[in-house]
């Protein structure tokens, strides 16, 4: 186990209900290529925080690692209808192209 893994496990137990530690471990574990561990803690960031765009983002790109497609698209299509997927034109078009690519496989 990493150091920051273990930073992340801690302020989980600490912090059980803030999504924050959730995501970041998850966003690690995404780093790590680690897709199916991350699963689970960003699926627990967003049913904390249903508006979390990065939390969302972030479980459709571990969905897609552990070859999940339409967990995946399901993950970014609720990316998208956060308020931040609504006004951030950058992420619209990320997630446009990412979802593109789904349906090309």
């Amino acid at each position: 186990m990493s150091t920051r893994e273990a930073q992340f496990l801690e302020l989980i137990a600490q912090y059980p209900d803030s999504p924050m530690g959730h995501f970041s471990l998850g966003r690690l574990y995404v780093d790590e290529k680690r897709f199916a561990d991350a699963v689970g803690p960003l699926s627990q960031a967003v049913k904390l925080q249903p508006d979390y765009a990065a939390a969302w983002v972030a479980l459709g790109d571990a969905q897609v690692g552990a070859g999940n497609k339409d967990a995946a698209r399901d993950a970014w299509r609720h990316a998208l209808a956060t308020p931040l997927g609504k006004r951030d034109l950058s992420l619209q078009a990320d997630l446009d192209a990412r979802l593109n690519e789904l349906d090309e496989f």
